[in-house]
């Protein structure tokens, strides 16, 4: 595939988020007849103070090292925020660097496991770089099933009907969700993991090929989700997702409801109703070791 086809170069990246700038809101007098979404090539060259003929090579692949300066430039002509920028600047990085080493097998460490395990009434899981659920707590997999390792949180997302049930917001959390994916894998998207979900996914799901095609990036969080439980009925949980340190890009995802609410009874009746907590089962051998 040339440089112009790969959707994850610096050149997609700006083709996609050019795209996505209406003329009016960085003061261009939108006078009709524009054969393009978005902003013109030499739009964005003059507003990044760069020669048209420059920022079309970037584009097309033709060159790979732009300057940190250029870079933000375009970041601000694009007007891309702090995360934004930030990818658009380890995309450009990454084609300079030394080829990666094959990724090792992620795993989840005995304290993160025995933590997790210590909260009756927290939901949490553990995914990898590329939501792969690596380790789940007991109330985790009460709340969906698809919560327990060796399934992969987006893949379940797009393709299993029971998480969109689950989910009444589901339009709002798939819009949250792919651009989440692109934040926490960063500019490794030649590896083949990720390339793997996002080739399955682009030919089952018509949505994702939509979101994936935005090349959005945007870190949430926190927030709050609102559910639909096939058991307990409507829950509204706060949900955390945290970084932890040293473990390669795993994230720990964790659920509470307000205490005191509707929510937080019937998460307990939940937890009540999965039975007590037993020893989880090995995730050791989980898509993500594939």
């Amino acid at each position: 595939m040339t440089a112009t086809g790969e959707p994850g170069t610096l050149a997609a990246y700006l083709r996609a988020r050019r795209q996505l700038v209406q003329p009016a809101a960085v003061g261009i007098a939108d006078v009709g007849n524009r054969r393009v979404p978005g902003l013109r090539r030499e739009e964005v060259a003059f507003l990044a103070g760069i020669s048209s003929d420059y920022y079309v090579r970037l584009e097309q692949g033709r060159d790979r090292h732009p300057s940190e300066q250029v870079l933000l430039s375009i970041a601000q002509a694009l007007q891309l925020d702090e995360e934004a920028t930030s990818y658009l600047l380890k995309l450009a990085a990454s084609r300079q660097s030394r080829p990666r080493r094959p990724r090792k097998p992620e795993r989840v460490s005995d304290g993160i496991r025995t933590l997790i395990n210590s909260w009756p009434l927290t939901p949490a899981y553990v995914h990898g770089m590329y939501m792969d659920v690596l380790a789940a707590n007991q109330l985790a997999i009460a709340l969906s099933p698809y919560n327990a390792p060796g399934h992969n949180s987006i893949l379940a997302a797009f393709l299993e009907p029971e998480v969109r049930e689950l989910h009444p917001d589901w339009e709002e959390m798939t819009a949250r969700v792919v651009p989440y994916l692109r934040s926490v894998a960063g500019p490794n998207v030649d590896d083949p993991r990720l390339v793997e979900i996002v080739g399955e996914l682009s030919v089952r799901s018509e949505r994702f090929r939509r979101l994936w095609g935005r090349q959005d990036v945007k870190n949430k969080s926190s927030g709050v989700s609102p559910m639909q439980h096939p058991e307990v009925g409507p829950l509204e949980l706060h949900y955390e997702k945290l970084l932890i340190p040293g473990a390669a890009g795993q994230i720990l995802v964790t659920y509470h409801a307000r205490p005191g609410s509707t929510s937080e009874e019937r998460l307990r009746l939940l937890a009540s109703l999965s039975g007590p907590l037993h020893p989880q089962r090995d995730a050791s051998h989980t898509p993500a070791d594939r």
